[in-house]
């Protein structure tokens, strides 16, 4: 009895120690799961593009018109990914938890196609470029407050070495 007792407090401590570390496991904050550090200082990584240029845009409550912070940001993704055609992009479309969750894959999916057809139109190939709305499902924030929301409201341009490369 008394060694269960032990191993649910170590257990317990373990996780603690472990939730006062966002990225203790390896994950960024970002869809580029965990690229980070001295990769970031060279300006053709994915660790840059997510660090440097920026890999999300924001959008207002039911809405997926790029606002102007959004589209500066996206042009710098677009002039990235044009010196770096070794590169494709999955665009995440993601909302808050507010609405069905119907509606808010399909408001994650028109976030993640306006930032896609900003992008072609910027000159990035279309074959580059792929969505993927994941509504409500993963949020970067959980709670029932505005500033919560508006981190969820994003779309999220996650570059990988394409299969050419």
């Amino acid at each position: 009895m008394r060694s269960i007792s032990s191993s649910i407090v170590i257990a317990a401590a373990l996780a603690l120690s472990a939730c006062s570390n966002p990225s203790g496991m390896g994950w960024g904050s970002g869809g580029a799961g965990g690229i980070g550090g001295a990769a970031s200082s060279d300006p053709t990584s994915a660790a840059y593009f997510q660090e440097t240029v920026g890999d999300r845009v924001l959008f207002a409550v039911d809405e997926s018109t790029l606002s102007d912070t959004a589209r500066a940001t996206l042009e710098a993704q677009a002039q990235w990914l044009m010196s770096n055609p070794e590169y494709e992009a999955v665009i995440e479309g993601h909302a808050d938890e507010q609405g069905t969750r119907e509606y808010n894959l399909a408001l994650g999916a028109r976030r993640a196609s306006a930032v896609q057809e900003f992008l072609v139109a910027r000159g990035v190939s279309p074959a580059r470029l792929k969505t993927v709305s994941y509504g409500k499902e993963r949020p970067i924030e959980i709670c029932s407050v505005e500033a919560c929301y508006a981190k969820n409201r994003r779309a999220v341009t996650v570059v990988t070495a394409g299969l050419g490369s």
